[in-house]
């Protein structure tokens, strides 16, 4: 098996093309329309610190998965978080509150990751249908008692295709 692989890498014109086969399959199952994630000054999210993407959607018959990403570290004092979501689609703002729980009962972290750094990528709305096709924005503020809240490292939005 490793003779055969060891060919595979000296052949380069087989290798590129097994290389670009594989980042094919791999990019054809990524139908992220917009993917952000923005790095938190000093880990500290302030109320005024909005999260913002905008994208356009090309075509409103599909249904979208929208996902609120979050990273924190194991310093963040809380158990869950609360954030306001702003729809914009042009002439309506839409908000809509969001409580998503960070850690079990006992303390244990939801998150994955290693170390002292947690990811999530928490659901906020699922197979969703825009009303048109169009141009969108969508703000995240964090809503918590805290201002700022503190060791939030990055906060995110991903908007894909529901599969």
């Amino acid at each position: 098996m490793a003779q055969k692989i060891n060919q595979l890498l000296n052949n380069k014109p087989a290798f590129l093309l097994a290389f670009l086969l594989v980042v094919s399959l791999f990019s054809g199952c990524i139908n992220s329309v917009v993917d952000t994630n923005v790095k938190i000054p000093d880990r500290k999210w302030t109320y005024r610190n909005h999260i913002a993407a905008e994208f356009e959607i090309k075509d409103n018959t599909k249904g979208y998965n929208i996902y609120f990403k979050l990273r924190h570290t194991a310093e963040y004092r809380y158990s869950n978080i609360y954030i306001l979501a702003h729809f914009f689609d042009g002439n309506n703002k839409v908000t809509k509150r969001y409580q998503y729980k960070l850690a079990k009962n006992d303390g244990e972290w939801l998150g994955s990751g290693s170390g002292n750094v947690f990811n999530y990528t928490l659901p906020m709305l699922t197979k969703h249908h825009f009303p048109k096709n169009g141009k969108f924005k969508i703000e995240i503020e964090q809503n918590m008692r805290d201002n700022p809240l503190v060791e939030i490292s990055d906060a995110g939005i991903l908007v894909e295709e529901a599969q």
